[in-house]
C-alpha cells in the first residue's frame, strides 16, 4: 500500500542517490572519512554516511545572511563555572529517558585528535562561504557598518551574529505593532562594535556615541545600540492572518490556531490489523521459567549461565545453572522462614520486594531475581539510590510506597556504599517507605531443609515481576507482566531471534529491565544459553570491551544500543585484531529511535571489513508496556531485506508520510525494525482521542495484542484501563477485535512488506500550534551544529512547558568547560536556525549549563522531568540562556484598537441610558464637630502665622512638638511661646543679617526636627516664602548634592538657612567635587541667633498671596515646585483637623519626612493650626532602631499615627520575628484608632495587611491601617476619617482595566487585582464656598466618565495647590493642571487634575451620618503606565507577578523603551541563578499579562533607585540601564 510513498533501499536507481539525503549526526564523520574514500565505490549506498545531516544543517544555516543581534551582556564573576576534570570518559546523551542513543562526537583517550581534523575545514568552508557571501548585504542592511572582511578572523564575529538572519525568516506574531523606534536615533545605532560581553572594571572601548532618551538625558549608546539591534531582527515579515478565536473568559482572545489550508492530508486506505507468524510448537517447552531453571540446574549443573566482568574486562566470576538453582534455592528458602517480625513470618506468597543491586553485579541480581519467583514473592527491580536526592529518587520511594515494599534485597558491597544514618542504618531516602535492607551474600542464607521443596506451578496470570517505567512528567509507574506473558515473550523472543541451546550472548544493556532482562535474564535461561554480561562502567573506560568480548567468546549473539556502537566507533582506531564474524545477530535494543540508522550504518562502515555482515544488524522496537513489539530478522530466520524510508520532516509534523522531494535538508531517514513479533496483532491509530485505525500514509501509535504483553500499571486502574484495555476501531466505529490492545506509546507505520517503521515515542512528543515534534529529532539537528567543539559529551536535552496555552520548545544543553562565550552565543543563533530550517519551529528557550549538572538517569543519560522540573522551579542555574518569545509566541490577543473619537457627551449619554452614574463625589460635612469656642476661633484666623502668635498668647506652656532619637529619649521640644520665640529670632537673623525683602525665597536645609519647624515660622514672620530641602547625605554626596543644588537654583533661593554642620558640609572638598561650591547664594546657620524681638511681624495682605512652596520629585523623575497660597495653607489644615479629629489635647505620633506633601504639612502645619502635640519620629532613626516608632506610639498610648509605606515595610520585615520580645517590653498598640499610610500611589494591601496581621498580637485593631492619597496638586484629597467606615476592597478584571474599564469580580477570580479604596474623600465645610469634589475625566476628550471606567482624577477643593512654581524636566507641563475645566457637562468648576487614575464607586457602607459613601480607588500614576499592545499597562501590576515568580526576586521595576517592555529584577541570591529568572520572568508575563518581554535585566539588591516615599524611580532606573550605570549582573535580550 505504501509502496508508492517509499522507494525501498535495495537496487535503487543512482540518480535518486543524491537525492534522498539522510540527516544522520554528525558522530561519525571524523572516524568514518578514510575508509569511505577508499569504499566510495563499495556497494554501501554513500547517501546513507551518517554525517549527511550535518552537511544538511549546515546547508541549511548557510542559507540564512548576517545581520546583527545583541549577545546578551554578563558580568564576569558570573561566567566562571566549576571546573570539570579535564578528562571524562565518554556519556551517554539523550532526550530519551534511558541511556538512549548516543550522539556525540566525543574525544576518547584512546581517539588521536587528528581524527577531528577532515571535519574542522568542512565547518569552517560553510562559515567562511556564508560570511564572505553576505559581507555584502551586511553593509547595506547597517548604514554606518564596514563590510565584513572574509578571513577567518570574520568567520568567528559573522557566525556570532548569524541569528538575526534566522529572523527574517521565522515569522512573527502577527499582530505585534512594529517597534516604533524615535525617529532621529536611527543613524547613530548602527556602529558596528565587537558583540563582547559587558566586564566589570574593564575599559569599555566603545564607540560611545550619544543619544538622548525621551526626557533628553544623554545615554552611552551600547545598551541602547543592542536594543536596536534587537529592534531591527523583530522587523520581521507578520505571519498569515488567523481567522478564528477563542474567548479566554473575557474580551481579550487568545488567537486560535488555524490549520493551514494547504497541510498535507493522508490519502491511503485504511490500515488491516497485521498479524504475526503463528507462535511455533516446541516439543519439550517447559510448562514456566521456573521449570526451564529447574531442568537446566539438575540435568546440565556445570553449564555457564551468566559470566560477570569488572572494570578492567576480566571475567570475575561465572555463574552455572547448578549454581543459579541451588543459590535461588537457598534465598527462597530463606526469605520464607527465616525472615520473622513478631514471631509472625515477615513475608508471604505475592508480597512486592525490591531489588537493588549495582550494573556491576549481574550475577547477585539473577540469584535474588530467581529466589524471588521460587518463593512466590514479586520481584521489584530498582536502581541503586546514591544520594538522598537523585534525580527521580523520590519518585521510586512512591512506586515502593504504593506496591506495599517493605524488604529490599541488596548486596554487601553494595549495601556498604549506601548513605548511613548515626545508627549506623540505611538512611530513609526522601520519599521513601521504611525498609528492612538484607544482604543476600552466600553467608546470610540458610540452607534448605530436607523436606522443603519449592512450588513449581505452571505460567499462570498471577504477577511474575514488576518493572518500574518513568514517565514523561516524571512520575514512576509500575507495569505488572504475569509469569504467562513472561513465558510466552521467552517463547516468542526465542523464535523471532532463533535462539538454540548453549548459545553465547554479550548483553551491554541494564540487566534490570527492559531488552536486558528480557533476552540476557529470561530468555537466556529458558534456552540455557551463556550471557557475557558488560557492565557500564566498563564501557565507561573501555567502549571497545564488548566487541573484544565478543571476538574472545565467539558470541553469537550481542545485545546493545547506538550509543554502544557510536563509542566504539570512536575507539577502533587501536584495535586491528577483533572480528565480529561469530555474530549472527547485534540486536539494537533502541532502533525504534529515529537517529539509530546512523549509528548502524556508521557501524557497518567500519566494522565490515572486520567480518560484520551487513544482514547481522536487527533494530527491534520495544516498550515498558509492551515488552518486545517488533525485531528485524536475519535473512536465514526468513526476514525480508531491511527497508529504509525518507520522509519529509514538515509532513511528519502533520502526522503524514511522504517521501521527501522538494526540500532536500528537512527529511528524516528512518529505517525498518523488521516485523512483529510470532502470535501479536499490531494496529497504528490516531494517537488522540478515539483510537481509530489510521490510514496507510499516516502516522499514529502502535499497539498491540498478544500474550506477551504487560498486564497493568500496579494499583493505578484507571489509566491502566486507557492503555492496557484499547479497542481499536475502525472509521465507522466498529471494533476491529474482541480482544483489547495495548498502547506501546511508539509512534510509527507500517510499510510494505509489513515492515514496522518507528519515527518518534509518544513521550518524545511536542505537540507547537497543531503540528507533532519528536524530542529526539531536535536533539539530532542541535547535535549536528558543530557538536564537538561545544557540546560536552553531547549532552542537550528537549523537552516543552506550556506558556501561554500551547507548548513551547525549551532546548538545554551543557556546554564545554573551555567553551568562551563568543562561542556559546554562536552555537545557540546556529541552532535557533538549524532547526526553524530544518523543523520549521521556533525554540522558546535555550540554555546552556555547565558541563555534568544536568540531573542524571540511572544509567547516565539525562533525567529529563527532572530538568524539566528544575527549569520551571529557577533551579537549573545555567550559565546562559536565550529565550526567543517574539519569534514563538503567535497567538497573543489582537493589540486593541483605539476607537475612533466618540464624542464624550455621547458617553455620558450611553452611560445615562445603562443606568450608570456620572463618577462623581463630595466630602461630607463634619463642620458640626466645631463645637468649641476655641475651636471656631481658630477658624477667623486667615493666617497661620496668626495662629501661633493667638497660642502663644493664649496657653504659652501648651507642648506642641516632642522629638524622639534613635534611643526613644525626647531630643528636644517645643512650646507655643518656644516656637513663638525661635521663629521671631530667625526672623531677624533674616531681615538683618540675610537682608532679605519681603517675598524673597529661603532654602531650610535641616535634618527633620524643631529646627526646621521654628525657621518655617521664621520666614513667614519676615514675610519670605520657605521651602523646605532635605540636606544631602554626608556619606553620598555625589548623588544627594546635586538635587540639593538644583531646588536651591530651580526655587531663586536668596538664602539658604541651616545648621552649623550642614554649612561646613556644603561648604567642603567634598562637596566642591559634586557642584559648584562658588556659586550657593548667602547661607546662614541657625544654631546661635541673637535673642532679638522682632519689630512688627509681617501680615500678608491677602489670602491668595503665596505661603510656601512644596518641592519634590515625582516618580517620573521630574522635579516641580507648587504653590501654596496662605488661604490653600489654612484650608488644608482646617480639612485636616475636622477629618482627624484634632484638638489640643489630642497626640498624634508622625513617622514620616518632613519636606513636602502631606508629610511637611503633619509635620509642620497642623500641629500650630489645631494645637495638638506632634510626636515627631524621623524615618532615618528607624534604621538603628526599628520599633522605635510603635515603641513611641504604645508609650504616649497614641490614637492617631501617620507613616509612610518605606516605614511599615522597615517594621514588617524588620519586626517579623521580634513581636513577642516587643510585648515583653510592654508594647501595646491596642490605643491606636487610625493608623494612616501617607502615599501618592495605589493602597499596598499586601503590605498593610501583612502588617496589620503581624502587629494585631500588640494589640493593633485590624480596622486601623488605612491609606490616604494625595498629590502635587492636591496634598490630601483622601483621609480616612476617624468616624467613617472602615476602608473597603474590592477586585476588579485586570484585562478589563487594560482598556480603562473597571468590572467588579469575585475576590480569587483569574485576572482579580485587589484594590483598596485611597481613604474616604475629604471634608466639605460651610465655611468655604466650595468644598472636596472628586470627578473622574476622560484623558484625552477631557469629558466626565461614568463610574464604570477608569479614567484620570480631578479635584476640587480649596486647599489645591494654585499652580506651578517651576517645572524642572518638563517644561511643557500646562497650567492646566490647576485650571481645568470639563469639555462638557458642569464646564464651571475649574478643577485640577491629580495625573493620576482611578475611579469611583458608591460603597454599601455607610458613615457616622448614615449616608453611603463614594470610595476612590487610585490605580495608577498616568505619567508611569505603559502603553503596549494599544492597552494601558500599570507596572506595579507587572511588576507584582514577576516577584511571585521565584523566592530569589528581591525587587523588581518595569518600563519600556522603544516599544520594548525592559523588567529589572533585583536578585537576592548567589550570581548563579541570575540566569534562572529570566525564563521565569517571561513566562510569568506572558501568561499573566499577555506580553512579551523584550529586556531582562538581573541586577544587585538595592539598585532599583526609590524616593523617600519608598516609591520606585522607574525613569532614573530607565535613564540608568541605557546609560550603563547599572553594572548588571546579565542583562538578557528576547528574541
Amino acid at each position: 500500500m505504501l509502496a508508492r510513498y517509499i522507494p525501498l533501499i535495495q537496487g535503487v536507481d543512482p540518480s535518486l542517490q543524491a537525492e534522498n539525503r539522510v540527516p544522520g549526526t554528525s558522530q561519525a564523520t571524523a572516524v568514518v572519512s578514510k575508509q569511505q574514500k577508499s569504499h566510495s565505490t563499495n556497494s554501501r549506498d554513500e547517501r546513507f554516511r551518517s554525517d549527511v545531516h550535518t552537511e544538511a544543517v549546515q546547508a541549511a544555516l548557510a542559507k540564512y545572511k548576517e545581520r546583527k543581534m545583541p549577545m546578551p551582556s554578563k558580568r564576569r564573576s558570573v561566567l566562571v563555572h566549576s571546573s570539570v576534570e579535564t578528562y571524562t570518559p565518554p556519556d551517554t546523551s539523550s532526550a530519551s529517558e534511558d541511556e538512549g542513543s548516543l550522539r556525540r562526537q566525543g574525544r576518547i583517550t584512546s581517539t588521536p585528535f587528528q581524527s577531528h581534523s577532515n571535519v574542522e575545514p568542512w565547518l569552517n568552508r560553510v562559515i567562511q562561504g556564508s560570511s564572505t557571501s553576505s559581507s555584502a548585504s551586511s553593509t547595506s542592511s547597517h548604514p554606518g557598518g564596514k563590510p565584513a572582511a572574509a578571513s577567518s578572523t570574520a568567520t568567528a564575529t559573522a557566525a556570532a551574529t548569524v541569528l538575526a538572519d534566522l529572523m527574517a525568516h521565522i515569522q512573527l506574531d502577527n499582530h505585534s505593532a512594529p517597534p516604533d523606534v524615535t525617529t532621529g536615533l536611527v543613524e547613530h545605532l548602527h556602529h558596528e562594535r565587537p558583540q563582547v560581553a559587558s566586564v566589570r572594571g574593564v575599559p569599555r572601548g566603545y564607540n560611545s556615541s550619544i543619544l538622548e532618551t525621551g526626557d533628553g538625558v544623554p545615554v552611552n549608546s551600547r545598551v541602547s545600540s543592542k536594543i536596536q539591534q534587537l529592534l531591527n531582527t523583530l522587523k520581521r515579515p507578520k505571519r498569515p492572518p488567523l481567522k478564528e478565536f477563542f474567548v479566554d473568559d473575557f474580551e481579550e482572545l487568545l488567537e486560535v490556531q488555524q490549520p493551514d489550508p494547504n497541510q498535507p492530508k493522508p490519502e491511503g486506505n485504511q490500515m488491516n490489523v497485521l498479524k504475526g507468524e503463528p507462535v511455533g510448537v516446541v516439543t519439550n517447552w517447559p510448562p514456566s521459567l521456573l521449570a526451564a531453571l529447574q531442568r537446566w540446574g539438575t540435568t546440565q549443573p556445570k553449564a555457564p549461565c551468566l559470566t560477570a566482568l569488572d572494570t578492567t574486562g576480566k571475567a570475575v566470576y561465572t555463574l552455572t545453572y547448578g549454581k543459579l538453582w541451588s543459590r535461588s534455592l537457598k534465598l527462597a528458602y530463606t526469605l520464607l522462614n527465616k525472615l520473622t517480625s513478631r514471631n509472625e513470618p515477615l513475608l508471604k506468597p505475592g508480597d512486592r520486594v525490591a531489588l537493588v543491586f549495582p550494573n556491576s553485579d549481574p550475577v547477585m541480581f539473577m540469584v535474588a531475581f530467581y529466589g524471588c519467583l521460587l518463593a512466590e514473592l514479586i520481584p521489584v527491580p530498582i536502581e541503586v539510590p546514591l544520594t538522598r536526592k537523585d534525580a527521580g529518587s523520590q519518585q521510586i520511594g512512591f512506586l515502593l510506597g504504593s506496591c506495599g515494599v517493605t524488604l529490599a534485597l541488596t548486596t554487601d558491597a553494595c549495601q556498604k556504599g549506601l548513605p548511613k544514618a548515626q545508627t549506623g542504618e540505611v538512611v530513609t531516602f526522601k520519599g521513601w517507605p521504611r525498609l528492612i535492607w538484607f544482604v543476600i551474600d552466600g553467608k546470610h542464607l540458610a540452607k534448605p531443609t530436607k523436606d522443603w521443596h519449592p512450588q513449581l506451578r505452571d505460567a499462570s496470570a498471577e504477577i511474575a515481576y514488576i518493572e518500574y517505567k518513568t514517565s514523561k512528567e516524571g512520575s514512576t509507574v509500575g507495569i505488572t507482566i504475569s509469569h504467562a506473558s513472561m513465558l510466552a515473550h521467552c517463547h516468542a523472543l526465542t523464535q523471532a531471534c532463533g535462539y538454540s541451546e548453549a548459545e553465547t550472548l554479550t548483553n551491554v544493556l541494564d540487566f534490570k529491565r527492559d531488552a536486558g532482562l528480557w533476552h540476557g535474564v529470561l530468555t537466556s535461561v529458558m534456552n540455557r544459553m551463556h550471557v557475557i554480561s558488560i557492565p557500564y562502567a566498563l564501557m565507561k573506560v573501555n567502549p571497545l570491551s564488548w566487541i573484544q568480548k565478543v571476538c574472545s567468546y565467539k558470541a553469537r549473539v550481542a545485545v546493545v544500543k547506538s550509543r554502544d556502537m557510536h563509542w566504539s566507533l570512536l575507539a577502533q582506531r587501536d584495535q586491528r585484531d577483533v572480528s565480529l564474524s561469530s555474530l549472527r545477530m547485534l540486536i539494537v535494543a533502541d532502533g525504534a529511535n529515529p537517529w539509530s540508522i546512523s549509528s548502524c550504518d556508521a557501524f557497518l562502515n567500519v566494522f565490515q571489513s572486520r567480518g560484520l555482515r551487513p544482514e547481522v544488524i536487527c533494530p527491534c522496537a520495544s516498550s515498558s508496556e509492551a515488552l518486545t513489539v517488533a525485531i528485524r530478522r536475519p535473512p536465514e530466520l526468513g526476514g525480508p531485506p531491511p527497508g529504509k524510508a525518507v520522509l519529509s520532516m514538515n509532513c511528519l509534523s502533520y502526522g503524514v508520510i511522504r517521501v521527501d522531494t522538494e526540500e532536500k535538508l528537512s527529511v528524516l531517514t528512518v529505517q525498518d525494525v523488521g516485523q512483529i513479533m510470532p502470535g501479536a496483532k499490531v494496529c497504528v491509530v490516531k494517537v488522540d482521542g478515539t483510537p481509530y485505525l489510521c490510514k496507510a500514509d499516516e502516522v499514529g501509535e502502535i499497539c498491540v495484542n498478544s500474550g506477551t504483553t504487560g498486564m497493568a500499571y500496579f494499583g493505578l486502574l484507571g489509566i491502566t484501563k486507557n492503555v492496557f484495555e484499547a479497542v481499536p476501531v475502525t472509521a465507522t466505529g466498529v471494533p476491529v477485535s474482541d480482544q483489547p490492545f495495548t498502547r506501546t506509546g511508539l509512534l510509527g507505520f507500517v510499510g510494505p512488506d509489513y515492515l514496522v517503521f518507528v519515527v518518534g515515542k509518544l513521550d518524545g512528543l511536542i505537540t507547537v500550534s497543531g503540528r507533532r515534534h519528536n524530542a529526539d529529532d531536535v536533539v539530532a539537528t542541535a547535535l549536528a551544529v558543530e557538536p564537538m567543539k561545544f557540546v560536552y559529551r553531547g549532552r542537550i536535552a528537549v523537552f516543552s512547558v506550556t506558556v501561554l496555552h500551547d507548548d513551547r520548545i525549551v532546548l538545554v544543553a551543557e556546554q564545554r568547560p573551555d567553551a568562551s562565550e563568543e562561542d556559546s552565543f554562536q552555537w545557540m543563533s546556529r541552532v535557533l536556525q538549524a532547526i526553524d530550517s530544518i523543523h520549521q519551529v521556533g525554540v522558546y528557550c535555550l540554555a546552556l549549563v555547565p558541563a555534568n549538572t544536568l540531573p542524571k538517569a540511572p544509567l547516565g543519560g539525562i533525567h529529563i522531568s527532572e530538568t524539566k522540573q528544575r527549569f520551571l522551579e529557577g533551579a537549573l542555574h545555567p550559565c546562559n540562556v536565550l529565550m526567543c518569545p517574539h519569534t514563538c509566541v503567535t497567538n497573543l490577543p489582537k493589540p486593541r484598537q483605539k476607537q475612533p473619537d466618540v464624542g464624550p457627551a455621547s458617553m455620558i449619554v450611553g452611560n445615562l441610558v445603562a443606568g450608570k452614574r456620572i463618577a462623581q463625589a463630595s466630602g461630607r460635612d463634619v463642620t458640626q464637630l466645631e463645637d468649641n469656642d476655641q475651636a471656631r476661633k481658630v477658624t477667623q484666623f486667615l493666617y497661620l502665622a496668626d495662629v501661633l502668635q493667638w497660642r502663644a498668647q493664649t496657653t504659652p506652656d501648651h507642648p506642641l512638638f516632642l522629638l524622639l532619637n534613635s534611643k526613644g529619649t525626647v531630643a528636644s521640644t517645643a512650646s507655643c511661646m518656644q516656637l513663638h520665640k525661635r521663629a521671631e529670632r530667625v526672623a531677624v537673623a533674616l531681615i538683618e543679617k540675610g537682608r532679605l525683602n519681603v517675598g524673597d525665597h529661603v532654602a531650610l536645609v535641616y535634618p527633620p526636627g524643631v529646627d526646621l519647624i521654628a525657621t518655617f515660622y521664621g520666614c513667614l514672620y519676615a514675610g519670605c516664602i520657605p521651602i523646605t530641602v532635605r540636606p544631602p547625605h554626608p556619606q553620598n554626596l555625589a548623588t544627594t548634592l546635586p538635587t540639593v543644588k538644583m531646588i536651591v537654583e530651580v526655587s531663586k533661593s536668596a538664602c539658604i538657612l541651616t545648621t552649623q554642620v550642614i554649612t561646613k558640609l556644603l561648604k567642603s572638598k567634598e562637596a566642591a567635587a559634586a557642584v559648584d561650591i562658588k556659586t550657593w547664594p548667602t547661607i546662614l546657620d541657625t544654631d546661635d541667633m541673637p535673642k532679638k524681638k522682632l519689630a512688627n511681624i509681617f501680615r500678608p495682605t491677602s489670602p491668595d498671596m503665596l505661603a510656601y512652596l512644596d518641592f519634590s520629585v515625582s516618580t517620573t523623575g521630574i522635579l516641580a515646585g507648587v504653590k501654596m497660597s496662605h488661604a490653600a495653607t489654612s484650608a488644608l489644615c482646617r480639612s485636616i483637623k475636622l477629618q482627624c479629629e484634632l484638638y489640643p489635647s489630642r497626640q498624634i505620633a508622625i513617622c514620616l519626612d518632613p519636606y513636602c506633601g502631606l508629610g511637611f504639612a503633619l509635620w509642620c502645619l497642623c500641629s500650630v493650626y489645631s494645637g495638638h502635640q506632634s510626636i515627631l519620629v524621623p524615618p532615618l532613626e528607624l534604621e538603628s532602631n526599628v520599633s522605635l516608632w510603635l515603641s513611641a506610639v504604645s508609650q504616649y498610648k497614641v490614637r492617631v499615627t501617620f507613616c509612610s509605606y518605606s516605614v511599615m515595610e522597615m517594621c514588617t520585615k524588620g519586626l517579623g520575628t521580634q513581636t513577642d520580645m516587643l510585648r515583653m517590653k510592654g508594647v501595646n498598640l491596642s490605643c491606636v484608632r487610625t493608623c494612616m499610610v501617607v502615599a501618592e500611589e495605589r493602597p499596598r494591601i499586601a503590605l498593610t495587611q501583612s502588617f496589620s496581621k503581624l502587629f494585631k498580637d500588640l494589640g493593633l485593631s485590624a480596622r486601623a491601617v488605612s491609606t490616604t492619597f494625595g498629590c502635587r496638586v492636591n496634598v490630601a484629597i483622601c483621609l480616612q476619617g476617624t468616624a467613617g467606615p472602615d476602608p473597603t476592597t474590592v477586585y476588579v478584571d485586570m484585562r478589563a482595566l487594560r482598556h480603562d474599564r473597571v468590572r467588579l469580580v469575585e475576590r480569587g477570580s483569574p485576572h482579580s487585582l485587589p484594590l483598596m479604596e485611597s481613604g474616604k474623600v475629604r471634608v466639605r465645610a460651610i465655611f468655604f464656598p466650595h468644598w472636596v469634589k472628586v470627578i473622574i475625566a476622560h484623558t484625552e476628550t477631557k469629558g466626565p466618565l461614568g463610574d464604570s471606567h477608569l479614567g484620570e482624577i480631578w479635584v476640587s477643593s480649596p486647599h489645591n495647590a494654585t499652580g506651578y512654581y517651576t517645572v524642572y524636566g518638563e517644561e511643557a507641563l500646562h497650567a492646566d493642571h490647576f485650571t481645568a475645566r470639563l469639555s462638557f457637562g458642569d464646564t464651571q468648576t475649574i478643577w485640577a487634575r491629580t495625573g493620576y487614575l482611578g475611579f469611583l464607586r458608591r460603597t454599601e457602607l455607610t458613615d457616622a451620618s448614615g449616608e453611603r459613601h463614594d470610595a476612590l480607588y487610585v490605580v495608577g500614576s498616568l505619567d508611569e503606565t505603559l502603553e503596549l499592545r494599544g492597552m494601558r499597562y500599570h507596572p506595579i501590576d507587572i511588576e507584582t507577578s514577576v516577584i511571585r515568580a521565584h523566592k530569589s526576586i528581591a525587587e523588581c521595576a518595569v518600563f519600556t523603551w522603544t516599544n520594548l517592555l525592559v523588567v529589572v529584577v533585583e536578585l537576592e541570591g548567589s550570581e548563579q541563578e541570575a540566569l534562572d529568572l529570566v525564563a521565569l520572568v517571561t513566562n510569568v508575563v506572558l501568561e499573566e499579562h499577555y506580553l512579551i518581554v523584550g529586556v531582562v535585566v538581573i541586577v544587585d539588591p538595592g539598585v532599583i533607585p526609590i524616593n523617600s516615599r519608598g516609591e520606585k524611580q522607574r525613569m532614573h532606573l530607565r535613564d540608568g540601564f541605557l546609560a550603563d550605570q547599572l553594572d548588571p549582573i546579565y542583562v538578557a535580550y528576547n528574541m
